[in-house]
């Protein structure tokens, strides 16, 4: 029996966590939509432009893992609340930058912060709503603001830049940084003290660390040196001779590692990542794809733009709540093979659009099917990857799911827009620029099937939250006499 006290902290919780993941999840595309007006304003070259998305996404894909590991040691709440503190101080003097070097070391500083504060965020979800239809509703919320902030942050990127001026593309985060601050230093539980095994694996941390960097550092410079270039070649392979290193590391260390190897042999975890990297590089690409298509192609605006992106985040929204209406008859595999298929058919519509398009007719009915089919598999995939995971790695588990998201959006943003630039070809006529766009795009749905096989093939059906519930409440009182 719940008890009035905890589901208050429960609710307490669940809405620090929405604020936090919404606030993270805008502030991946909010900045896009300003850029232009950054560049002129900072005085930016065309190179160190990209230096405002590479650094958030280097220090966020490249500290993930360490996050996670950091709120497993020394506990989520205490990890939560640093990261907050980080990540609105950053967001509020990026705000005031007056050159380039300090706009980009408030976004280095910002991916620091969301580094700390996403897998915290995401075990004290897993840790407060561990099983039953209260999780299923909690990954839901979860799922929805999760797509929702990315997809607004469209939409509030260019009403900023338009209406108010780029800094407050920066400025937007730091009232939702003290909303979540507030929430949470008082409606979460501290939890239990924290268990520490041993010593901290410093050698397999920087490891890991330096690899992860790295590897994201070279994906996302392929828009500057080509995959087969000798830059890019000796960054990848460096990456993966520390991430070697890394996992050698990690096998043969007495201290306490940074990833216990054996979390892999979880096929729910390993499968769920798998799953996530894929449907983070189509979810990125989509992004991407469509908002050059409707500025470059059909000549939208960018306060429109962002307009135009409203059916997806609502599609988004419609296929979470639909989640937990189904996840209490179905599997968790189940709606991910689903997700992926109906978001594969949206990104397969969508590779049809032509240079003489419209909205209503090439973007309005792929976005709803694609933001559907997204919003039925983002809740189910991260319940998933956590589940079966023991307490004390939960937040290893979380910070492991998220760099998968990280690194599946780097990489589709890098494989999917070679593929679409080779395409396009030298002239950007408005033909050659949708034939690029709608080759990234169908790519994209070859990705989600893929995603969705890996949930066939790889994930173990489960018993459901109603049944897992009431064998709970029968265990309970079967205790309890």
């Amino acid at each position: 029996m719940r008890t009035p006290g905890r589901t208050s902290t429960r609710r307490r919780t669940l809405a620090a966590v929405a604020v936090v993941q919404f606030m993270v999840s805008l502030d991946l595309s909010v900045v896009n939509v300003g850029l232009p007006q950054i560049a002129a304003d900072l005085g930016f070259s065309a190179v160190g432009l990209t230096w405002v998305i590479h650094a958030y996404a280097l220090t966020f894909g490249g500290l993930l893992l360490l996050g996670g590991k950091a709120a497993d040691r020394y506990g989520r709440k205490r990890v939560l609340l640093l990261g907050l503190g980080l990540f609105g101080l950053a967001s509020f003097f990026g705000g005031f930058a007056q050159e380039p070097g300090q706009l980009v070391a408030a976004r280095a500083i910002q991916g620091i912060g969301a580094a700390a504060l996403a897998p915290a965020a995401l075990a004290l979800l897993t840790a407060t709503f561990p099983t039953g239809r209260a999780r299923v509703r909690a990954f839901g919320v979860w799922s929805a603001v999760n797509a929702a902030g990315g997809a607004l942050g469209v939409l509030i990127g260019g009403l900023l830049t338009e209406y108010a001026g780029w800094r407050w593309v920066m400025f937007v985060s730091v009232p939702m940084a003290a909303c979540a601050l507030a929430l949470a230093w008082r409606g979460v539980a501290a939890g239990p003290p924290s268990v520490r095994g041993g010593r901290t694996d410093v050698l397999g941390a920087v490891l890991g660390t330096a690899g992860m960097t790295l590897l994201v550092f070279g994906i996302v410079r392929t828009d500057q040196y080509a995959w087969t270039s000798p830059t890019t070649l000796t960054t990848l392979a460096v990456a993966a001779a520390l991430l070697a290193a890394f996992v050698h590391v990690e096998r043969t260390t007495a201290r306490e590692p940074l990833i216990r190897l054996g979390l892999f042999a979880n096929r729910s975890l390993t499968g769920a990542n798998a799953y996530n990297l894929l449907v983070g590089a189509a979810m990125a690409a989509s992004f991407y794809f469509m908002s050059l298509y409707l500025q470059r192609v059909l000549g939208t605006g960018p306060a429109l733009a962002g307009v135009e992106f409203l059916p997806f985040a609502f599609g988004v929204v419609a296929g979470s709540v639909l989640a937990v209406k189904l996840g209490y008859r179905l599997a968790p595999r189940t709606l991910l093979v689903v997700g992926g298929l109906l978001a594969a058919t949206g990104f397969a519509w969508f590779g049809l659009i032509s240079p003489d398009g419209a909205f209503i007719t090439d973007v309005l009915g792929p976005s709803v099917v694609a933001g559907v089919g997204f919003g039925l598999c983002l809740g189910p995939v991260v319940s998933t990857a956590t589940a079966g995971v023991a307490p004390h790695e939960a937040g290893t588990a979380s910070g492991l799911l998220s760099s998968s998201r990280q690194i599946g959006a780097s990489l589709g943003l890098a494989v999917l827009g070679t593929a679409a630039q080779h395409r396009t070809g030298p002239t950007a006529t408005p033909e050659a620029l949708t034939d690029g766009y709608a080759l990234g795009l169908t790519l994209g749905a070859a990705l989600l099937v893929a995603a969705a096989l890996i949930a066939l093939t790889v994930l173990r059906r489960t018993s459901l939250p109603v049944r897992a519930e009431q064998i709970d409440d029968r265990d309970a009182l079967a205790a309890r006499n």
